[in-house]
């Protein structure tokens, strides 16, 4: 690979790493337009390279594209949240019973490592956004404790429905600022290290709605 190519997928990753985290802390408003010239110019880089990097977002959920509009970001549309929702609450109990059922020693050190690293890590940044770091390890603890199940289609659903949901949950934690997702997260993996698996799904099934309710009713709804 020349050393332009190396330089022109380095520029690329960095715009998309930049819309990204401009998208996910706010600094666009809902259905506000993300204009590829514009941004081109303000970031001094070619037109190819960002619209690369929004047809990416795009396929991550943080993007939508609109026929001969170009892209904008997403609104907080109730019923997709909530029809995301609703498939998380079908498929992951699925998947945690199996983890419960075959996850041997080494699942259970990924779960416990996963969540340590999680409840010691402030979920806020200095500007009092939610930390990349966090949600990373956010993401983590949640797909550890399935992976014991090994079934992979699952796993991939997942990961396709973590990332569709990821602009949502950002949403979520902003109207909901008192609620205690640490002691949720808490509650969920002592259950399935305990290899309770109704108590188990049970804290899962109300973590996911009480996401949910934040996004389709508002905070008091989620808190009750």
């Amino acid at each position: 690979m020349s050393e332009e190519s190396v330089k022109s997928r380095a520029r690329g990753r960095d715009v998309y790493e930049m819309l990204r985290r401009a998208i996910l802390h706010g600094h666009y408003e809902q259905s506000s337009a993300l204009r590829p010239q514009q941004i081109a110019s303000e970031l001094e880089v070619s037109l190819a390279v960002v619209r690369e990097s929004l047809l990416r977002l795009v396929g991550e959920g943080l993007a939508v594209r609109l026929p001969n509009r170009g892209f904008a970001v997403p609104t907080q549309d109730a019923m997709r949240w909530q029809q995301i929702a609703e498939a998380r609450v079908l498929t992951e109990p699925v998947a945690l019973r199996l983890a419960i059922e075959r996850g041997d020693l080494r699942w259970e050190s990924r779960v416990r490592s996963a969540h340590h690293l999680l409840a010691r890590l402030p979920q806020y940044d200095d500007d009092g956004q939610v930390s990349e770091e966090w949600s990373r390890a956010h993401r983590d603890f949640h797909r550890a404790i399935l992976e014991g199940g090994g079934n992979e289609v699952l796993l991939e659903t997942f990961d396709r429905m973590w990332t569709a949901s990821e602009l949502a949950r950002r949403w979520s934690v902003a109207s909901t600022p008192d609620r205690d997702v640490a002691q949720e997260h808490l509650l969920l993996e002592e259950a399935a290290l305990a290899r309770d698996a109704d108590a188990a799904c049970d804290v899962l099934v109300r973590h996911l709605s009480l996401t949910a309710a934040a996004l389709t009713h508002g905070p008091d709804d989620a808190k009750a």
